[in-house]
């Protein structure tokens, strides 16, 4: 209805006549409502219609059982709630909702038109009740709305209006958490795969996409999705678009991409589809990694990751080659800079390189010469995941961290970022990658290098983490620096007030054994060259007490430190 016409029925006082219009037995009924509803098509209504006392009456003609009176009292309070928290509330508080709600559970399962327009409207008020509102749509999941929505999409499927309603319910529902366990006791997968698949369109897939998205969070669903088929349709999808210059063709295959993506990450659904290697699902997104389309060699690269997230995985994954297929996509990166790609391979790299017998492999493969080509990059998590594949690389790796940790460029790269305190990943990954230089090649050289470069103050600092697994790796690392060439190392040392960090670290109650221990093993390395500083602190009082420490190693090296302390001073 016109604007003009509406703002007439309100200056003239009609709205406050509508209540008493709206009996149950009233032959003007139905027109009545039906007016209510074109009236509320406009914004500036809506408070007016609740002000003037319609949502009860309405809501008691709910329980009529004439068809068109429903149907109008349906459509009329469904646009009083449109982007209306008054209608809502109003409606709400008149228990409109729970009567929908079970008009349409006693409908579902008929078929009539009449009827399925009916549903449709009754649907589409659900909708704007509850639109953006988590506590109106957790009151609708808590009704159980949801096993009736999932069994009216399996009953009238050809239906398309009411089929749409229902699917912009679903997405509106399943972003709630809480959701998730209804619809996952449901066949909604199964449901949604069927109806996917009829779909020609561009804007019904959209639709379905929508739904499909927030649904495949949930784990038990992911794996409903992969048994329904769905994996089968987006890779339909994908082969349909992927060499289409469209909008759509382009919006359809990052959809369907990404959502193939979002199904690996369930454990469960992942290892299905892996097949020990031999799915084909597998051996196709495989294919996408060396694609000519970007968003394609994302989803191939992110899919390697999620596939590489246990032993077994990864080390069939690296016999079978798939090492090479990141490198040479890693390659046709390092200029343009694709951030996303260069990340989403490091990624694969990285979990690729965990399991102790695949360390050996890549690098003979030459992933970390690749790796290195990254080094220029300003991005933040290309310089994480960078980072992080190293140090998977060099783990218990010998040769490979001397052959890096003698690579001045890396060195002086990671000391650089070691102050990245916009970045905590990025810091907190060069400080381990620093002091996993050390620690796995035990190499005097390497020792050297950092202590030029400036890392020394960088590992000192570390020390003094939060987190327990570094300050033990930045201990050990700082003990075989002193000890390998303490000389060159004395400075950088006594600057970075190493002695007060381990007196810290000593008379802290909180810290670990370990951290204790390597403490007191790095004081008796230090006590020399640095004795004016371990004398000026009192370490005998805190070192004496340790050695009646619970953990017996502790005890020990405190017996063994207090005597060199006592012979020192």
């Amino acid at each position: 209805m016109y604007a003009e016409a509406s703002e007439k029925i309100q200056e003239n006082g009609i709205l406050q006549v509508f209540p008493g219009l709206l009996g149950p037995h009233s032959s003007c009924t139905p027109k009545v409502a039906n007016i209510i509803a074109e009236v509320a098509k406009n914004e500036f209504m809506r408070s007016p219609c609740v002000e003037a006392g319609l949502i009860p009456p309405l809501v008691q003609l709910l329980n009529c059982k004439d068809q068109e009176v429903l149907l109008q009292t349906g459509r009329a309070l469904g646009n009083i709630c449109y982007d209306s928290h008054e209608g809502r509330s109003a409606v709400d508080h008149a228990g409109g909702a729970q009567i929908v709600a079970d008009h349409i559970r006693l409908l579902s399962q008929n078929t009539d038109p009449a009827n399925q327009k009916l549903l449709t409207v009754f649907c589409g008020m659900l909708m704007n009740y509850s639109n953006d509102n988590d506590s109106l749509q957790a009151q609708l999941v808590n009704m159980g709305v949801i096993p009736t929505l999932v069994k009216l999409l399996g009953v009238h499927f050809q239906n398309t209006p009411l089929t749409e309603m229902c699917l912009i319910a679903f997405g509106n529902l399943a972003e709630l958490e809480s959701s998730k366990e209804q619809f996952a006791s449901t066949n909604i997968a199964e449901e949604l795969v069927k109806l996917f698949r009829k779909q020609t369109e561009h804007e019904k897939k959209e639709m379905i996409f929508e739904v499909l998205a927030p649904l495949a969070e949930n784990d038990t669903i992911k794996l409903q999705l992969v048994d329904a088929g769905l994996v089968e349709c987006l890779l339909d999808v994908v082969g349909q678009t992927v060499d289409g210059d469209k909008e759509e063709d382009i919006a359809e295959l990052k959809t369907a991409s990404d959502l193939m993506v979002l199904l690996l990450l369930g454990d469960e659904s992942m290892q299905k589809l892996f097949d020990e290697g031999k799915g084909s699902v597998f051996q196709r997104v495989l294919s996408w990694v060396p694609s000519h389309n970007h968003q394609l060699q994302l989803a191939g690269a992110l899919a390697i990751a999620n596939f590489a997230r246990n032993d077994g995985n990864c080390i069939h994954m690296v016999d079978t080659g798939i090492v090479q297929k990141l490198l040479d996509l890693l390659d046709r990166h390092v200029e343009d800079g694709n951030v996303t790609v260069q990340h989403a391979a490091l990624s694969a790299l990285r979990n690729l390189a965990i399991p102790v017998v695949n360390k050996a492999k890549l690098l003979s493969a030459g992933v970390s010469e690749e790796v290195l080509k990254f080094l220029k990059s300003e991005m933040p998590p290309v310089q994480f995941k960078l980072l992080g594949t190293l140090r998977m690389l060099i783990d218990a790796q010998a040769e490979a961290a001397e052959q890096l940790g003698k690579n001045v460029k890396l060195v002086e790269r990671l000391v650089e970022w070691c102050e990245a305190k916009d970045h905590a990943g990025v810091m907190g990954e060069s400080n381990r990658l620093l002091s996993a230089l050390i620690r796995h090649s035990k190499s005097k050289d390497v020792v050297r290098t950092v202590i030029q470069n400036g890392g020394v103050k960088h590992l000192a600092t570390m020390a003094t983490s939060e987190h327990m697994i570094m300050q033990n790796e930045a201990l050990v690392a700082l003990g075989l620096i002193a000890a390998l060439d303490l000389g060159m190392a004395e400075k950088d040392l006594e600057s970075a007030t190493l002695v007060q960090v381990l007196h810290k670290l000593l008379s802290d109650e909180r810290s670990a054994p370990e951290i204790k221990y390597n403490s007191m093993i790095l004081i008796c390395t230090v006590m020399e060259p640095l004795h004016k500083e371990v004398q000026g602190l009192m370490f005998l009082d805190v070192v004496s007490k340790l050695r009646s420490h619970e953990n017996k190693m502790v005890a020990h090296q405190a017996s063994l430190t207090e005597q060199r302390l006592t012979a020192q001073s």
